[in-house]
């Protein structure tokens, strides 16, 4: 009961995380900025209306954001939100749910070529080109972490007898790796200075301009496993910033979500004082990581004492 009850409220609290950034980004600016609630709203709004398709689609781009949608959801199934066991779990889990998030990027590029759209097009190839790259360190990130504990499973990483922890044996390559995943997240979730959510410039947009023909329920499915994608990340880099973990489930559940609360909070500071990268200086910068990873994984094969 538990592991559900933790899934169904990470599902509900997912709309209103991510109005944390625009709160932290209206402070920077000197403005009120919208309401909390303001991803629901919009959310019911969206909801209400109705779908408009071009004549030149086909069913592959009604199904684009239901695909994507589900593979985001299924991320928080397998994942142990606040150290509680997952709804489903099973050794290998984070190679095949890796691969299921790739699948739901891969149909929603095949919904913004199906467009026949050069604008969509262009976002589709930056899409692919830029989430390629950050796959090598996630990847290397999952064989650190297999080295580690032994396991391919997040219900091992954080939840087994030997959580993976930054207080832990392993902290100073976990330092390394959080901060290489926190540029994958910013990557994957195009973020700045990857990309800008809020721009509305064609010719410099990566992920918005692949949703432009997507409208009502179909818009409101894109937007909810964007919400649902960016908090996995950050239930990932919290769990490996969160070294306390307590007995009392709400208590640890609380203090999660704190962590959780404070990596939104940053994300949106990175965006307030940071510009958006040139496009040629964008790869650089996903591959940074990979670097760091890999210098992780070095130290923990004890190639350097």
């Amino acid at each position: 009961m538990e592991s559900i009850f933790s899934f169904c409220f990470a599902i509900l609290i997912a709309p209103l995380l991510p109005a944390v950034i625009q709160k932290v980004k209206a402070y920077f600016a000197g403005k009120q900025g919208p309401p909390l609630l303001i991803n629901y709203y919009t959310m019911i709004k969206l909801l209400k209306k109705g779908s408009v398709y071009s004549t030149s689609t086909t069913f592959v781009f009604r199904i684009g954001p239901v695909v994507g949608c589900a593979t985001s959801l299924m991320m928080l199934l397998f994942f142990p939100l606040a150290g509680v066991a997952p709804v489903f779990s099973f050794h290998g889990d984070v190679l095949i749910l890796f691969y299921l998030m790739g699948l739901g990027r891969f149909f929603t590029i095949l919904a913004a070529l199906d467009t026949a759209s050069p604008f969509e097009g262009m976002g589709a190839a930056r899409e692919a080109f830029f989430s390629t790259l950050a796959e090598a360190t996630v990847f290397g990130i999952l064989i650190l972490f297999f080295r580690i504990t032994g396991s391919l499973s997040f219900a091992e990483f954080f939840s087994g007898t030997q959580p993976i922890a930054i207080t832990g044996a392993h902290g100073a390559q976990l330092i390394l790796v959080i901060i290489g995943l926190y540029i994958v997240m910013l990557t994957e979730n195009s973020r700045v200075p990857v990309d800008d959510p809020a721009t509305h410039l064609e010719l410099t947009m990566i992920h918005e301009v692949m949703i432009l023909d997507h409208s009502g329920p179909d818009l409101a499915l894109i937007e909810l496993g964007a919400w649902f994608k960016i908090l996995f990340y950050s239930a990932f880099l919290s769990m490996l910033l969160n070294p306390f973990q307590l007995q009392n489930v709400w208590l640890n559940g609380l203090l999660f979500y704190a962590v959780v609360t404070f990596v939104y909070m940053s994300i949106g500071t990175v965006e307030s004082i940071t510009a958006r990268y040139r496009m040629n200086m964008v790869p650089k910068f996903i591959l940074t990581p990979f670097i760091l990873v890999f210098f992780a994984l070095i130290l923990t094969m004890e190639l350097i004492k």
